[in-house]
């Protein structure tokens, strides 16, 4: 989509420009450094406000308003108290982010690659994708990532231990202070409306009109005889599509399911029994966090090309990845929901004669529902457009979605791989929406 946008060439946003200004001039480049910084920054931005605003929700106002009686200003607290005290959450988002960012793929290969700006991720595909494959010099690149990305974790987990320093929820009953910004809400509307425009409605709207023509052409009044449906009857006439649609279904739920089955096992193991050890199984199920995607890719796909056994080449190959993978975030989910529940539930089963199976699904499973449902959704959606791992797994007959809009673009097929988009994004947001009507049912108010 933006490459459509801002292309030096075929860019709407430069064609607008140069017509109003009467020049030749590029304004804007996206295939820049800062191009591909813009791009990747934006697609980060959600999971940034995941982590603030859960920051700032659970913040107690009490220190605010202490602060506001004693005839301080609103930006007089939020520079000396507010932001303070969600410096750790700021500090661990952006350490989460630069990890993110450096296992990024996508952006990289269809940025970067074209003009010769190589990072860690597109020159491990690259040299896995030559001919020969130089697996050696790939494996060089992935374990100097892999240090790069530990080091972001290591901070990540020094700063975590810190934390308690910024804690301000106690025992006590709160209700978070929300504050009038008086004629300064029009201001932020305006900004957030123009932010959602730039970032979403832009987008969307130009892969829309690029799926809608038989082949690309910028917005013109004579395009618009040009409309049709054609891109996304071909699309659903690609025979790997419909094997990638339901291969990427297959994948997201099975993955999802065992992955917040198992890390509610391990998060019961860690937290409510005393087995000596069990910090290693905490570990373990964490440490593919301090893994890229790509690197993770080209370590199983080096594991089972020495061990055989039949599973390289096939579809069970990419659900071990993606459960590997994705296996960091159902702990996540699961152990902060756990450490909810009081032990005291469990030893009342207990004393009334109940076994250990019994206690974990009568009682602690259906406790566990909120953290499990929202881990669940959040992985099948991930595991959706999952490409980083699937794109040096996969094989003839177990293609992803992921996988298919690669090769539509590759190919230059940009109608097809706009239709695909738009469908792939309209169907995720109906799952949102739906996942949004069940979590309120099992009490959950957000996912």
């Amino acid at each position: 989509a933006w490459i459509m946008l801002a292309s030096p060439n075929i860019g709407i946003i430069n064609l607008i420009l140069q017509r109003a200004f009467d020049t030749d001039i590029v304004f804007v480049d996206v295939y820049t450094l800062t191009g591909m910084m813009w791009v990747d920054g934006i697609q980060h931005v959600p999971l940034a406000f995941l982590l603030m605003s859960a920051a700032l929700k659970t913040m107690d106002p009490s220190l605010e308003e202490s602060a506001m009686m004693s005839g301080a200003s609103i930006w007089s607290v939020a520079r000396r108290i507010t932001l303070k005290l969600a410096a750790p959450a700021a500090a661990a988002a952006f350490l989460i982010l630069f990890v993110r960012s450096l296992e990024s793929f996508e952006t990289p290969a269809l940025l970067g690659l074209p003009v010769g700006i190589e990072v860690f991720t597109s020159a491990i595909w690259e040299a896995l994708h030559g001919y020969p494959s130089n697996i050696g010099l790939g494996s060089t690149y992935a374990v100097t990532l892999l240090a790069l990305t530990a080091g972001g974790i290591y901070w990540q987990s020094r700063l975590a231990r810190n934390a308690n320093r910024y804690a301000t929820v106690t025992g006590k009953g709160f209700r978070p202070r929300t504050i009038d910004l008086g004629r300064w809400r029009y201001v932020t509307a305006g900004l957030f409306i123009f932010y959602s425009m730039l970032v979403i409605g832009l987008p969307f709207l130009v892969l829309l009109w690029s799926s809608l023509q038989r082949y690309y052409s910028v917005p013109t009044w004579d395009a618009l005889q040009n409309i049709s449906l054609d891109s996304y009857r071909a699309v659903l006439a690609f025979p790997s599509v419909g094997t990638a649609i339901w291969n990427s279904i297959f994948l997201a739920l099975a993955s999802a399911t065992a992955v917040m089955f198992l890390t509610a096992v391990i998060c019961w193991i860690v937290l409510r029994t005393n087995i000596r050890g069990r910090w290693v199984l905490d570990n373990i199920a964490t440490m593919p966090l301090v893994m890229p995607g790509i690197v993770l890719g080209l370590s199983v796909m080096i594991c089972y090309l020495l061990i055989g056994g039949g599973i390289y080449g096939t579809i069970w190959i990419l659900l071990i990845a993606y459960m590997t993978r994705f296996m960091p975030y159902g702990m996540r989910f699961n152990s902060s929901a756990m450490l909810k529940i009081h032990k005291e539930l469990e030893e009342s089963a207990a004393l009334s004669g109940a076994s250990w199976f019994t206690i974990f699904r009568r009682v602690v499973l259906p406790l566990l529902k909120p953290g499990l449902i929202a881990g669940w959704i959040y992985i099948v959606i991930i595991s959706v457009r999952e490409l980083s791992s699937s794109i040096l797994l996969y094989s003839p007959g177990s293609e992803v979605i992921a996988v298919v809009l690669w090769e539509l673009w590759q190919n230059g097929q940009y109608t097809q791989l706009s239709a695909l988009g738009v469908m792939l994004i309209l169907g995720l947001f109906v799952f949102v929406m739906l996942a949004q009507m069940v979590s309120r049912r099992v009490g959950i108010k957000e996912v």
